[in-house]
C-alpha cells in the first residue's frame, strides 16, 4: 500500500518538543493527560460518561452511555435530552455575554465584531423566522451560503429548534446542490444573493433557482441573505429576503429538547460508488468531542484568538467554525475570501491585524503561500501566534518545515490533525503541550480513540508495516448512518473484521515510537485540497457529456493540492491524433465544473481507443494511476484485453 509515501517519510525522524513557555501556560500537561489516558483503558465507558457530564449542559441526564446492542448502529448517552445551541450560546451568557465570539472579516474588507449577547440574539430571531416558514423538529434545511456570519448563524438556528441542517458547499455545481436536496427532502433553503470569493461574486442564488428548476418539489421556502446586492430573481409565493423573513421575529427562543442521539446535521461527501453520502451525526456525543478536542488539541484558552480557515460547507467547518469554538465561549475570526486577494499577504494580514493566537488551515493552503516566498509572511506582525494546525490530507514534511520556521517563528508547536467528516473531531493528533511532533506524522491517537494500523485479517502490524487504519472501539463523535441507507453505512465503513472495526479509508504505519503516519486512500476517492472527491463521481459527469463513451479518473501526486484529478477518456468519434485535444480538454473541464464543481475539474485528461480492462471487464485502476504518476509498470499486464492500448495511455502513441 501506497510504498512510494512510506519511503518518503520512513526516514523522516526529526523531532520537535514544545517549548518551556508554551508548556508553563498550557492547561493540560503530561501528568493530566496520563491520567485521561489510564482512565480512558480502565474503564472507557465511564471516561466518556463522566466528559459528558462536565462538559454538556442536559436538559434530561442520560443514565447509560453506551448501547451497543445494535452495533455497528452505536447509541452515546441515548435517554439524555439536550439542545446543542444551548450549549453554544445560552451558557455563555452568564460569563461571556459581552465577549466577542466573532470577529467577521468580508473578502472587500468590511469587518464585524459580534458578542455572544448579539450572536444569541441573531441565532434566536432567525431560529423564530424558520418557525414562522413551518419549520419544526426533524425538517431537513439546506444551507448554501458565502462564509459569512450568518452562515453560522443558520446553522445554530436550526440546531436551536431541531432541525436538520445539510451545508452544501459554496462551490458547489447547482446539479450537486440539487442532488443533495432531493436526497434530503429539504422543505427550506438558505442561500445568499452572492458573496465574494477569489475577487469575484459568486452567484450563489442564480445557482440555487437553476438547482431547484430540476425538480427539488420538496423545497417550498428560500430564505435569501443580501450579501453582495447582485441581481437576482426573487420567486413570488417561494423566495423571502432573510431581513424580510426576521421581520417582528422575537430575540428569544426556547431551545427544543433533543435526545442525545437525534440527528444534529447532514453532509455529504463523495464515494467511490458515485451518489455522495449523506453522513448523518448526532447532538450530544457529535458536541462532546468537539469541546474535547478545541481543549485537548487546540490547548483553548480565555484570551486566545482562534481561526480555523475551513468553509462550514467542509466537517472541518462545523467542527471548528459553528460548534467546537462556541461551546468553549472562544473567540473566533470568519474570513468570507481566498488566501491571495488581493495578494497572497491576506491571511498574515488578518493575523497580524486581529492578533490571531491559534490559526488552522489546510496543507494546501501552507504549500500555496509557500510558493509565493518567505518574504511576504515577513512583512507581518506574528508574534502573537502561539499554536498552528494543518487539517484535510497529510502535510509533507518540506512545508511542515516552512510552517514551523517561517510562520510559527520555531516557536509555535503544530498540531497536524488526522480525522474525517465520519469521525466529527480529531482522532490522532499531537496534545501541544507534551508531544514531541515530527514533520508529516499525526503523532498519536487521543484518549479514548483505539486507533490500530491491521492487516487484511485485523491483526495489528509491526512498526512500519503499511496497513488498514481502523478504529477499534465506538467514540460519541462517530458517524451514525448514512442518511437513509443503512445498509451502505455497514458496507461503507464495517465491511471487514466481522463488522468489529470501523475502516478509515486510509492506509497507514507506525512507526518505532507509536507514531501514526497516513499514506493515502485505500479506496477510490481522491483528496484535491483537502477536499474528498469520488471517482466515480467525476466519471458519471463526463460520460454525461455527449461526445464521451467511457472515462476512468484517477489520483496524481501534486504539490500543491496533494492530489489532482488526471482522467482517461474514451471519446465516442475518433481519438485525436496523438491522444491530445485542447479544445475538447477545455470543453470537458468546464462540463466537470458545471456539473460537480470547479474543485472537481480534470487537471489532466488523456485520450486513448479503451480503457485498460481485464477480461472480465473490470478497469485495471492501479495501472492507471502507475501511468499517471509516471511510474514504470511493474505489475503483470497479460490479463488485459488489449495489452496494444498502454502505449496510448502512456502518451506514446
Amino acid at each position: 500500500m501506497a510504498q512510494n509515501n512510506i519511503e518518503s517519510t520512513l526516514h523522516e525522524n526529526r523531532h520537535f518538543p514544545p517549548s518551556e513557555s508554551f508548556c508553563k501556560n498550557s492547561a493540560l500537561n503530561h501528568k493530566k493527560l496520563d491520567a485521561l489516558y489510564v482512565k480512558a483503558s480502565e474503564d472507557y465507558e465511564a471516561f466518556w460518561g463522566d466528559l459528558a457530564k462536565q462538559e454538556l449542559d442536559w436538559i434530561k441526564p442520560f443514565s447509560k452511555t453506551l448501547d451497543d446492542s445494535n452495533a455497528p448502529f452505536y447509541k452515546w448517552f441515548a435517554d439524555g435530552e439536550l439542545n446543542v445551541s444551548y450549549n453554544c450560546l445560552d451558557r455563555q451568557l452568564k460569563d461571556n455575554a459581552n465577549k466577542t465570539a466573532i470577529i467577521f472579516e468580508g473578502e472587500p474588507g468590511d469587518i464585524q465584531h459580534i458578542t455572544y449577547q448579539v450572536l444569541y440574539e441573531k441565532v434566536c430571531v432567525f431560529a423564530n423566522a424558520l418557525k414562522k416558514q413551518g419549520i419544526k423538529k426533524g425538517d431537513r434545511v439546506i444551507i448554501y451560503m458565502p462564509m459569512v456570519t450568518e452562515a453560522v448563524v443558520a446553522m445554530q438556528a436550526c440546531a436551536r429548534i431541531g432541525a436538520i441542517h445539510s451545508v452544501v458547499f459554496g462551490g458547489f455545481s447547482a446539479e450537486a446542490l440539487k442532488d443533495r436536496v432531493e436526497d434530503t427532502q429539504a422543505k427550506l433553503v438558505i442561500t445568499a444573493d452572492g458573496g465574494h470569493r477569489g475577487g469575484k461574486i459568486i452567484p450563489l442564488k442564480n445557482t440555487a433557482d437553476q438547482a431547484l428548476s430540476k425538480g427539488c418539489k420538496s423545497v417550498e421556502t428560500v430564505i435569501v441573505f443580501q450579501r453582495c446586492n447582485n441581481d437576482i430573481n426573487m420567486q413570488d409565493g417561494r423566495d423571502i429576503w432573510w431581513h424580510d423573513a426576521e421581520q417582528e421575529q422575537s430575540a428569544e427562543c426556547e431551545p427544543e429538547p433533543m435526545n442525545a442521539s437525534d440527528p444534529l446535521f447532514l453532509l455529504y461527501t463523495s464515494g467511490s460508488t458515485g451518489k455522495p453520502k449523506g453522513i448523518q451525526h448526532s447532538s450530544a456525543g457529535y458536541l462532546l468531542n468537539a469541546i474535547n478536542t478545541m481543549r485537548w488539541v487546540f490547548d483553548i484558552q480565555e484570551k486566545d484568538v482562534f481561526w480555523c480557515t475551513a468553509d462550514v460547507g467542509w466537517v472541518t467547518g462545523h467542527t471548528y467554525v459553528a460548534y467546537g469554538p462556541l461551546a468553549v465561549g472562544a473567540t473566533m475570526i470568519i474570513y468570507e475570501g481566498v488566501p491571495t486577494v488581493p495578494d497572497a499577504g491576506r491571511f498574515w494580514d488578518v493575523c497580524a491585524r486581529h492578533h490571531v493566537t491559534i490559526f488552522y488551515t489546510a496543507p494546501t493552503a501552507i504549500r500555496a503561500l509557500m510558493k509565493a516566498g518567505d518574504e511576504i509572511p515577513q512583512r507581518y506582525d506574528l508574534s502573537h501566534l502561539r499554536l498552528l494546525g494543518t487539517v484535510g490530507e497529510p502535510i509533507n514534511p518540506e512545508a511542515w518545515m516552512w510552517y514551523h520556521r517561517v510562520i510559527g517563528q520555531e516557536r509555535c508547536p503544530i498540531v497536524d490533525t488526522w480525522w474525517q467528516t465520519e469521525t466529527g473531531a480529531h482522532m490522532i493528533a499531537p496534545v501541544p503541550a507534551v508531544t514531541v511532533t515530527k514533520p508529516g506524522s499525526c503523532t498519536r491517537a487521543l484518549p479514548g480513540i483505539d486507533a490500530a494500523v491491521v492487516n487484511e485479517q485485523g491483526e495489528a502490524l509491526g512498526p512500519n508495516q503499511g496497513g488498514f487504519l481502523v478504529i477499534r472501539k465506538p467514540w460519541p463523535a462517530m458517524i451514525q448512518t448514512i442518511w437513509g441507507d443503512d445498509q451502505r453505512y455497514k458496507d461503507t465503513y464495517w465491511p471487514y473484521f466481522d463488522g468489529k472495526y470501523y475502516l478509515a479509508g486510509d492506509s497507514a504505519r507506525i512507526d518505532e515510537e507509536g507514531y501514526f503516519w497516513i499514506m493515502g486512500r485505500i479506496d477510490d476517492v481522491l483528496n484535491v485540497s483537502g477536499h474528498r472527491l469520488g471517482t466515480m463521481e467525476i466519471e458519471s459527469a463526463l460520460v454525461a457529456h455527449e461526445s464521451v463513451a467511457e472515462a476512468a479518473v484517477v489520483g496524481k501526486p501534486h504539490e500543491v493540492k496533494g492530489e489532482s484529478v488526471f482522467a482517461y477518456v474514451v471519446l465516442k468519434g475518433e481519438r485525436p491524433e496523438g491522444g491530445v485535444d485542447e479544445d475538447m480538454t477545455n470543453e470537458l473541464r468546464a462540463w466537470v465544473a458545471e456539473q460537480i464543481g470547479p474543485i472537481a475539474k480534470p487537471d489532466e485528461i488523456r485520450y486513448s481507443d479503451n480503457l485498460p480492462k481485464t477480461r472480465s471487464g473490470k478497469i485495471m485502476r492501479r495501472l492507471l494511476r502507475a501511468i499517471a504518476k509516471g511510474e514504470e509498470i511493474t505489475q503483470d499486464t497479460s490479463t488485459l484485453e488489449n495489452e496494444g492500448i498502454l502505449l496510448q495511455l502512456q502518451g506514446k502513441a
